[in-house]
Parts: C-alpha cells; sequence; structure tokens
C-alpha cells in the first residue's frame, strides 16, 4: 500500500474544490488539470440539460452552473475535474442545450449566437461550428453547436426552427452562414422532395 488513504468522491467535495479552484474570473483552465482519475460519480446530464446526482435532480442552478465550469471531455468520455481530482459522469447526448439564438446582419457577413441552459454563449463560425447528426433509423436530425473545448450544446427545436428560418441554398445544401462560414443543415434536394 502506498500509505495514502483512498478517495471517494462526493458531489459535495468536489463543489468545494470546484468553488476554490474557479476563483476569479471567467471559466477555470480545465484543459491545464490533469489530475489522477478518482472513480465515477452518480451525476447524470440528461437529453434536455437537466442535471442529475444519484437519481435526483439538481434544484440549485447555481450548483450546475459551477459543475459545468469543470466539465472536461477526454477520449469520449466526461469528467468534472479539478487541480486534484477527476470523476466521471454520464451525459446522455450533449452536456448543454442550447435554448435560444440572436442573429446579426445578413448573408455571409450574419453572426448567429447561442445562448446555452446554463447562460454560455458561443458565436457560430469556425471555432464554434454547427452540425447536424441524423439518426440512422428516423432520419431525425440533430443540430449541435460547438461550446469549448469538445463540449457541446444540442440545438433545442424552436431554435433549430428559427434557424432554418435564416437558411439558404449553397453547394446543393440548405444551410445558414455565421461568421464567415456555411453550415449545413440539409441535402437542398431533400427540402426539395419535402
Amino acid at each position: 500500500m502506498s500509505g495514502q488513504k483512498p478517495v471517494t468522491p462526493d458531489a459535495e467535495g468536489l463543489a468545494a474544490a470546484a468553488k476554490a479552484a474557479g476563483k476569479g474570473r471567467g471559466l477555470p483552465p480545465v484543459h491545464l488539470w490533469n489530475p489522477p482519475f478518482c472513480g465515477d460519480l452518480d451525476i447524470r446530464i440528461a437529453r434536455d440539460g437537466s442535471w442529475h446526482y444519484l437519481g435526483t435532480p439538481f434544484t440549485r442552478f447555481e450548483l450546475v452552473k459551477l459543475f459545468a465550469s469543470i466539465l472536461k471531455l477526454e477520449d469520449g468520455k466526461y469528467y468534472l475535474v479539478t487541480p486534484v481530482e477527476k470523476v466521471g459522469i454520464t451525459v446522455e447526448d450533449a452536456p448543454f442545450v442550447a435554448v435560444d439564438f440572436d442573429a446579426a446582419g445578413q448573408g455571409r457577413a450574419q453572426v448567429i449566437t447561442f445562448t446555452t441552459n446554463i447562460g454560455d454563449t458561443a458565436a457560430a463560425g469556425p471555432e464554434h461550428p454547427v452540425r447536424v447528426a441524423r439518426d440512422g433509423d428516423s432520419g431525425e436530425p440533430a443540430p449541435y453547436v460547438m461550446i469549448r473545448a469538445g463540449l457541446e450544446a444540442l440545438i433545442d427545436r424552436k431554435s433549430f426552427y428559427r434557424l432554418a428560418e435564416l437558411g439558404e441554398h449553397h453547394d446543393d445544401w440548405f444551410g445558414v452562414w455565421s461568421g464567415g462560414e456555411f453550415f449545413p443543415l440539409i441535402p437542398s434536394a431533400e427540402l426539395d422532395e419535402g
């Protein structure tokens, strides 16, 4: 035995460590932290963006924001990290939900800025691309926007419909411009069939 006490992660201890690490302005520098893995914690982010601990929904928005600020994606798995510990959590789809957006400008000069369920914003463009995945069985579209460091937001249905209202055809695709980039939503031929 190494003489170290085994650590069992819990939400309260993780929250205290996250608060201490997150002092200051902006998001904590989780990309710089590589602490040892301490195990999985029964925290789940549902497809609708709600957070759950031991099966019970979080009721404090401040706690959700705190944990979201220390969320990290590594090798396809999601973790909450502090400078001293890393715990695995479950994410059903994307860790965030884009619940609204603002559009400024038109055509190629347009900028679409998304707002997530936790208040983060991201202007779609080269660093924050929009993508649409299609369900293999139903063909149902699932649109996403990159928020930060590999962490995406599922664009909610009402926002996706509004986004489609801004769309235009370009290179055989129907999509939207933002930040000088064209983001395809659906092949033009499929749109014409409908």
